[in-house]
């Protein structure tokens, strides 16, 4: 929570549980639940990326399906892996409109109530409809998942780790990219295999639902709906108190509780001063919040049309020309892709609260830039040198993880104002979901068109223009709370 508290700085070294940053003073241990409960949402969706490598292998398998509806169109297996695709994009519009009703608790117990349904009907799945249903329910699931997590963690997470804690929650996607690659390779030769692939979601699925459950409300969400005339301001205020008092495990009737509350009422009510106390439907497109749109929107959009969904696709290729032998499998490839991911990940979670937002952007942005030309590169004549492909290749992937990855959804996760947050959260998911399909599907006839020489060259001119839009337009909001970034920034 913000807070005007601000304390002198002491010479003697603080106690390791105890930190102060712009008044804040939190243990390690507090910002464990309400950071790992709704990161399992993001694991779940990177899950979902990884089982659907191996799965779709295993089921149009005459030998393992374990099937007699295995000889799959291309349309049938394209609704199979892009089911999940579409269903977020639903999740995304479905929860523009109500994601201040919900609340980021409620939200993100119904993306585990969704994941639950969506993993077991998909596994337990008798024919291909009833399939794609589950892949769509799945998906709906990460559609209110990707919007709840990074709302909730940043307004539950003190501001000097704030960036680390929403960038871990990347970290956990990746990781659960790995789970899905490690599970569908343990899996690859089980006859049915594939209904435990998607299957094995729903227990961890209901971790989370469990853990949200035990989890209290936003803080900040219970002050939005009181200055919004909900309901009763001073009940609203009492219930924000206890909440924050089961967040930090302070008394509710804490000196720093409560001066904490107060400076974000006072926040609140700020923005709220001169103007309708809903908001209009489409407010998220004027003022503060279009430019709130405009950074984090294009961030999301940038780290999908620079290729990163398409890029991954020449791994093994790339990885077989070299001559590495683990390149004949698939499944071991990505298993590589994906704990070097992880490492990179790791990088940046590890850096993002110590370098700030911009130089990790500026950097891994450029080294983006780079790896794609080289990529074009190598297609258009440097066909024998393989060992520079898989250098850009590697290159790539690490430039994405420590920039684009994390950051995008940090940025977008801090900069709107809290009036339109919800909204303008959803409407990022939304942009990201939309551009991700968008190059999913045009990606297979761009390549027939150009080639993959100059289809690396698209992208490596579209991220160009990303790093522009990075240098001029991105501001640094390293150590800043909320509210100081809505004031400072976007006013």
């Amino acid at each position: 929570m913000a807070s005007s508290v601000r304390t002198q700085a002491q010479a003697g070294a603080e106690e390791p549980s105890a930190v102060k940053s712009t008044g804040e003073s939190f243990s390690w241990s507090s910002v464990i639940l309400p950071f790992l409960f709704p990161a399992l949402g993001g694991l779940l969706f990177g899950y979902d990326i990884g089982a659907t490598s191996g799965a779709t292998i295993s089921i149009q398998s005459a030998q393992l399906s374990g099937t007699t509806w295995f000889d799959l169109s291309a349309v049938q297996l394209g609704l199979v892996v892009s089911g999940s695709l579409y269903g977020a994009l639903a999740g995304s519009l479905i929860v523009y409109p109500i994601a201040d009703f919900l609340g980021r608790r409620r939200e993100l117990i119904g993306a585990s109530v969704l994941y639950i349904l969506g993993g077991l009907v998909t596994g337990f799945a008798p024919n291909l409809s009833v399939l794609i249903i589950g892949r769509l329910l799945y998906g709906i699931g990460i559609g209110l998942a990707m919007h709840g997590a990074p709302l909730y963690i940043a307004e539950t997470s003190p501001s000097r780790i704030r960036g680390t804690l929403i960038s871990l929650k990347e970290l956990f996607i990746v990781l659960g990219i790995l789970l899905g690659y490690l599970v569908g390779s343990v899996q690859i030769d089980a006859v049915g295999g594939w209904r435990y692939m998607y299957g094995l979601s729903a227990p961890v699925a209901a971790l989370m639902g469990i853990g949200m459950w035990s989890l209290p409300p936003s803080p900040r969400w219970l002050l939005l709906r009181g200055v919004q005339g909900i309901g009763s301001m001073e009940e609203y205020k009492e219930k924000a108190l206890n909440a924050l008092a089961r967040l930090t495990g302070r008394s509710a009737s804490d000196k720093l509780s409560e001066i904490q509350i107060e400076d974000t009422l006072v926040s609140l009510k700020s923005a709220y001063s001169e103007q309708e106390q809903e908001g209009s439907f489409l407010e998220v497109f004027e003022g503060a919040s279009l430019k709130a749109f405009i950074i984090g929107g294009g961030l999301v959009l940038f780290q999908q049309i620079t290729g990163q969904p398409s890029v991954l696709y020449y791994a093994a290729s790339i990885l077989q020309s070299a001559g590495f032998s683990a390149a004949a499998d698939a499944t071991r490839v990505s298993v590589i892709i994906g704990v070097f991911k992880l490492l990179m990940t790791g990088v940046a979670v590890l850096k993002v609260d110590d370098l700030g937002r911009r130089p990790l952007l500026i950097g891994g942005v450029s080294g983006i830039v780079v790896s794609l030309f080289l990529l074009a590169a190598y297609y258009k004549f440097l066909g024998g040198a393989s060992l520079v492909a898989v250098g850009a290749l590697l290159l790539y992937v690490g430039s994405y993880q420590v920039s684009f990855g994390p950051i995008s959804w940090l940025m977008v996760s801090e900069i709107f104002p809290i009036r339109t947050r919800g909204r303008g959260i959803s409407l990022a998911v939304l942009t990201n979901f939309g551009s991700n399909a968008l190059v999913t599907f045009a990606f297979s006839p761009l390549k027939e068109i150009l080639g993959p020489d100059n289809l690396f060259v698209l992208f490596g001119s579209i991220a160009l223009l990303s790093l522009l839009f990075v240098i001029f337009y991105v501001p640094e909001t390293k150590g800043l709370t909320l509210e100081q970034i809505e004031s400072d920034i976007l006013q």
